[in-house]
């Protein structure tokens, strides 16, 4: 996985009453865009984020 600063990164939920979790990556800590990402989820919380294989980046538009 790679993003870069403006992607989405979307998370799907993995269990029956899990919700998609959608936030925007605002710092990617390697050069070559891999994780870890810092994360301003829509709720407002921001986290440092290692991704899984539930999920994916979308890129911001325009890339």
């Amino acid at each position: 996985m790679k993003a870069k600063v403006g992607d989405q990164l979307i998370m799907e939920g993995t269990h029956v009453d899990d919700h998609r979790r959608i936030g925007t990556i605002e710092e990617v800590r390697h050069p070559d865009g891999t994780p870890p990402y810092l994360v301003q989820w829509v709720d407002g919380e921001q986290t440092l984020c290692f991704p899984g294989p539930d999920a994916h980046v979308q890129p911001q538009p325009g890339s």
